[in-house]
């Protein structure tokens, strides 16, 4: 018999966004494309944004950190 399995819930900090009605669709299209949940896209998507930022912009970023 299998047993039951409850995976660690990753530490996060709820945020309300409002978005635009078009942008919610394609990114809920792409999460039913891909078989993940919209926040999980989401997530995906700015993690791909921040890594890709300008190099000038990455700078101020990570001094605001410090």
């Amino acid at each position: 018999m299998n047993k039951l399995r409850i995976p660690e819930n990753h530490s996060g900090i709820s945020k309300t966004l409002r978005l635009p009605e078009n942008i919610v669709d394609d990114v809920q299209n792409l999460a039913n494309l891909k078989n993940l949940s919209f926040n999980r896209t989401v997530i995906n998507l700015l993690q791909f944004s921040l890594a890709n930022l300008e190099d000038e912009d990455m700078s101020k970023i990570r001094e605001l950190r410090d």
